[in-house]
C-alpha cells in the first residue's frame, strides 16, 4: 500500500471522483463545492490519502483554521471527509490516515483538533472527547418578530464585502479571508437571507443549509440581535417547515431573545476535541487567567499528569478526558473535582474557553 500521504497535483481528480463516489453518491454536485476551502488545491498539501494499485483505499482532510476568543488566537486543525472503501474497512486504514493528519497538525503548530462525528467510541481510542456547548433552538412554529424598516431578500448572489464585515464582528469566530466567504456563497444546495435598512445597509444575514448537510439548520447567522431575531423570523415563514438555529453558549442575549418565544431547546456539544499541544493551550490560558486578575491559576502538564487547580486547590489527572471537558467545557470545575467554593471560583472565572466554529468553517 501506499501511503498515508498527500495526494499529487495530478492525482486531485481521482481524490475528489472518490469522495464523490462514497460520499455524495446522489448528490447532483461534487463535494467539493460544499467544502471549496478544506478541498480545494490550495490545501492539498493536508489532504491525505492511502492508496493500493492506483485505487484511492482511504481518505482524510486535515484544515488549520485561527480561531479568535477572548482568551486569544488559536490554532485549530479541523479534521473531515474521513472515508474508506467498503471493501477495505476494519483494516485500521482510517485510524492511520487520521493519525497521519493528526501528525500533520502538531507540525503546523495546532493546539488542538476538532471532528465531527457519530463514531464517538471509535474517535475515544485516539484521545478525542465530546467538549464545548452547542445550543440548538427548534422553531416549530412561527415566531411573530416584525422586520419594522427591513428588506429581506433570499439570494446567495449578494455582495461578500457586507457580509464578511459582519462576521468578522463575532467575539469567537475562525479567521477568514474576503475571497473564502465569497467561495462560501457558491455552495450548493444552501439558501442566503439578507436584512437590509432603509440606506441599503446590511443588518443581518442568515445560511440554511449546506450541500448534503445542514438541510433545515440556519448554522451561520451574524448581525445586531433585533434585525436576526426579524430574520430568522422570516426564514421559518418562509420554508414553512420547522427551522433549527444553532448557537454558541456565549451568545446569550440572542438566546435570551430566542427563548422568549415558543421554541425547543437541546443542549449539545461542540464537536470531538483532542489536544496536540499542552504547553502552548495551557499557556495561552494561563496568560489569560492573569489578564482577569485570578492569581495562582495552575495549568501544567508533567509527563502523562496535568495539574489544574488555583492557590491550594489543585487536581491532578492522567485522562485528558477531564481537561478536555474543563477547559472547553461543558463541565465546570465542581464537576470534575470536589474543589473548595474560593478555587471553583477562581477556575470558573478562566474556564470554559469560549470555542466556536460556524457552520462553513466545519470540515
Amino acid at each position: 500500500m501506499d501511503g498515508p500521504r498527500a495526494p499529487l497535483d495530478a492525482e486531485f481528480p481521482t481524490v475528489v471522483e472518490f469522495l464523490d463516489r462514497n460520499l455524495r453518491p446522489q448528490a447532483g454536485w461534487s463535494i467539493r463545492d460544499e467544502y471549496p476551502v478544506a478541498l480545494g488545491r490550495q490545501n492539498i498539501g493536508n489532504i491525505r490519502i492511502i492508496k493500493d494499485d492506483d485505487r484511492v483505499l482511504s481518505h482524510a482532510v486535515m484544515r488549520p483554521l485561527i480561531v479568535k476568543s477572548p482568551v486569544g488566537l488559536f490554532k485549530v486543525a479541523g479534521i473531515g471527509s474521513v472515508v474508506t472503501s467498503s471493501g477495505h474497512r476494519n483494516r485500521g486504514l482510517s485510524r492511520t490516515i487520521i493519525e497521519n493528519c493528526l501528525q500533520a497538525a502538531r507540525e503546523h503548530g495546532c493546539d488542538f483538533a476538532i471532528l465531527w462525528t457519530d463514531l464517538h467510541d471509535f474517535y475515544r481510542k485516539m484521545g478525542f472527547e465530546l467538549a464545548g456547548s452547542e445550543t440548538s433552538v427548534v422553531l416549530e412554529e412561527e415566531i411573530d418578530v416584525p422586520a419594522d424598516g427591513l428588506k429581506i431578500l433570499e439570494t446567495s448572489k449578494v455582495a461578500a464585502d457586507p457580509i464578511h464585515r459582519l462576521y468578522a464582528r463575532h467575539t469567537v469566530t475562525s479567521l477568514r479571508t474576503l475571497d473564502e466567504t465569497r467561495q462560501y456563497l457558491r455552495i450548493p444546495n444552501m439558501r442566503v437571507y439578507t436584512a437590509w435598512d432603509a440606506a441599503g445597509a446590511l443588518q443581518a444575514y442568515a445560511i440554511e443549509g449546506k450541500g448534503s448537510d445542514l438541510d433545515g439548520y440556519v448554522h451561520e447567522w451574524g448581525g445586531e440581535v433585533p434585525a436576526l431575531l426579524a430574520l430568522i423570523a422570516h426564514v421559518r415563514r418562509a420554508q414553512k417547515r420547522p427551522i433549527t438555529v444553532i448557537v454558541p453558549a456565549h451568545s446569550q442575549n440572542l438566546l435570551r431573545r430566542l427563548k422568549a418565544h415558543p421554541v425547543v431547546v437541546n443542549e449539545g456539544f461542540l464537536g470531538m476535541v483532542k489536544i496536540l499541544n499542552h504547553a502552548n493551550l495551557y499557556a495561552k490560558i494561563k496568560r489569560h487567567a492573569r489578564s482577569v486578575g485570578v492569581g495562582g491559576f495552575a495549568l501544567e502538564r508533567q509527563g502523562d499528569l496535568t495539574y489544574i487547580g488555583a492557590g491550594a486547590g489543585i487536581f491532578k489527572t492522567d485522562a485528558d478526558a477531564d481537561v478536555i471537558r474543563l477547559v472547553f467545557g461543558p463541565h465546570k470545575a465542581s464537576q470534575i473535582h470536589g474543589f473548595d467554593p474560593k478555587t471553583s471560583e477562581a477556575l470558573e472565572a478562566v474556564l470554559p474557553v469560549p470555542m466556536w466554529i460556524w457552520g462553513w468553517d466545519s470540515v
